[in-house]
């Protein structure tokens, strides 16, 4: 397991760097800057001039840009598989083992770190530790300390030791998984693709169709829930209900009982169609993202008792399929096989309205993640794509849909130093 750099020894004890200032600004940019070196400074980013001609993107309304495209960070040697934020860090992972953290605000590397066989799948960050997915089938259990210089320490890889131990000798504790071959049921049989962790509670979803419930406090696993027909793609928890989306084309809702999570309802039935990504607003909104293109929101209403879902929305986001979806506020984030991400205004009454659409990814968008800052009402979004790279951006939580669907939509094209970069507003 790799160490932090040693020119990042200075930062584990270091306070928090400041607040880049145009964070608190209600400055909006006209000009791009990307950067292709693994420490990128958003300072520089912010003290760049637009551009008065040629290379400065107007805007729709003939002010400056509101979007802003602040970096380019390219530390992994395979696709990005997978995102989180924990607390100040930017966590990133790919197809290879390691993890990479990143620190906030200039997002210079500060550490990497990582074990097991096979690519990182996915990651949740609660409580001071970090959880990744293998895809060697176990979850990997990270404490997070600034107080030491190796900040990501890993403490237990899931099912721990003494599950395994309470377990192996006895016979009803096996399952089959498939002809002639029996596991223990803690364990996962095939690939893990997604986790969530809510109230105390670790969920991971894996391609052998199975959700499986851990307790944080102890790592003990509780429960494993045959969820699915097919290959388990996310999950996502609110209220004490956990979603689980798989490629059999179903959505389904599960809620904690006394002794045992319960199927509450399917919410979505779509053979032929994968749905990819979960996420969960304030409001218990729900949204899916299909291999369609579509993105599908549904409202909860009554109590938990008696919980039933109506349709909010279901609307064609992408030409390809939506490989992953993120809230922040009313804001929805969207990342798509065709190399774009979405942005979407969440409406009360539950329609998704489009107020832009990034480009600049050379593969498809594969993870996405959102930070909302309230001193500048704005939203930092981090997306990573098959390409390698993760690109950052800064969207202003200004965007008026109203007033942009008054105007012609426009293609607005700025090439950053790799001559990648583009912004499309509507």
């Amino acid at each position: 397991m790799a160490m932090p750099d040693q020119d990042d020894h200075a930062a584990v004890s270091a306070p928090l760097l400041t607040r880049p200032a145009y964070l608190s600004s209600s400055f909006s940019f006209s000009s791009f800057s990307s950067f292709g070196s693994t420490s990128s400074s958003f300072a520089d980013a912010a003290a760049s001039p637009p551009s008065a001609e040629g290379g400065g993107a107007a805007s729709p309304m003939g002010g400056p840009t509101a979007c802003k495209a602040l970096a380019v960070l390219r530390d992994h040697p395979g696709s990005v598989s997978c995102l989180s934020l924990c607390g100040e860090f930017l966590l990133s992972a790919c197809t290879g083992a390691d993890i990479v953290a990143w620190q906030q605000p200039d997002l210079r590397r500060f550490a990497r770190f990582g074990h097991g066989e096979g690519s990182v799948k996915a990651l949740a960050a609660a409580g001071g530790r970090v959880f990744s997915a293998h895809q060697d089938g176990r979850v990997r259990v990270w404490r997070v300390s600034r107080r030491s210089e190796n900040a990501f320490k890993l403490v237990a890889a899931l099912p721990t030791a003494r599950d395994y131990l309470g377990r192996i000798f006895r016979q009803a504790s096996y399952v089959q998984t498939r002809r002639n071959h029996k596991r223990l049921w803690i364990e996962h049989a095939d690939s893990i693709s997604c986790l969530a962790v809510h109230d105390g509670i670790l969920y991971s979803g894996s391609w052998d169709k199975t959700l499986k419930v851990w307790r944080t406090a102890d790592l003990k696993c509780l429960e494993s829930i045959r969820a699915h027909d097919d290959a388990v793609n996310a999950v996502a928890a609110d209220g004490g209900v956990v979603y689980s989306a798989s490629a059999d084309g179903r959505v389904k809702a599960w809620e904690k009982g006394k002794a045992a999570h319960f199927l509450q309802g399917v919410l979505v039935a779509s053979d032929g169609v994968s749905w990819n990504a979960l996420a969960v607003g304030t409001d218990h909104r729900v949204y899916a993202a299909g291999s369609d293109g579509h993105v599908v929101g549904w409202d909860r209403l009554g109590s938990r008792s008696a919980a039933r879902w109506t349709l909010a929305c279901d609307v064609k986001a992408h030409d390809m399929a939506v490989l992953c979806l993120c809230i922040a506020r009313d804001l929805v984030c969207t990342g798509s096989a065709d190399k774009t991400i979405g942005l979407w205004r969440r409406q009360s009454s539950g329609e998704l309205t489009k107020v832009g659409a990034i480009g600049g990814h050379d593969g498809p968008v594969k993870c996405l993640q959102a930070s909302w800052c309230r001193v500048s009402n704005g939203c930092m979004v981090y997306s990573g794509s098959l390409d390698k790279s993760i690109r950052v951006w800064w969207v202003p939580g200004g965007l008026d849909d109203n007033d942009q669907q008054q105007q012609q939509d426009k293609c607005i094209k700025d090439q950053n130093q790799n001559g990648k970069a583009s912004l499309f507003l509507r």
